[in-house]
């Protein structure tokens, strides 16, 4: 038995050859891409949400102290014909991040801007103890 090539094109070849997607094998699931960035005071998260606005997300934290970005982009407007090919669209997406344990979860912040979210996690601050020399009386 020969598996058979199950795809989603209804387009002649010829239209394939043009538009050259049969060669690509489609992902079931796409997610945006993160980028984390360390500072000496903080970490800055970064996730890929072109079209998205600040009522699109939920970020909180979980029972556990973990970081968990949800993202729902609910379109009111149909498109009025229908896509031939679509492949920039996070509709729903969801990720749970591990914290280290110096981020200061009292802190959090986020913002979206020029397409991208911004959340930083700013560092607890290490308080300097200072170190004096104690006298200790002996009695």
């Amino acid at each position: 038995m020969v598996p058979a090539r199950h795809t989603q094109n209804w387009m002649p070849d010829i239209f394939n050859d043009f538009f050259d997607n049969t060669w690509m094998e489609r992902p079931k699931a796409t997610a945006p891409a993160i980028n984390v960035l360390e500072t000496p005071d903080a970490y800055q998260l970064e996730l890929a949400a072109p079209g998205m606005t600040k009522a699109d997300f939920d970020i909180h934290l979980d029972e556990e102290g973990d970081l968990v970005i949800n993202m729902e982009k609910k379109n009111a407007q149909q498109p009025k014909g229908h896509y031939v090919r679509r492949e920039f669209s996070y509709t729903k997406f969801q990720q749970t991040m591990l914290l280290p344990e110096d981020t200061d979860r009292e802190a959090i912040s986020a913002k979206v801007e020029n397409g991208v979210l911004l959340v930083t996690l700013p560092k607890v601050k290490k308080v300097e103890v200072e170190k004096s020399r104690k006298q200790i009386a002996v009695e």
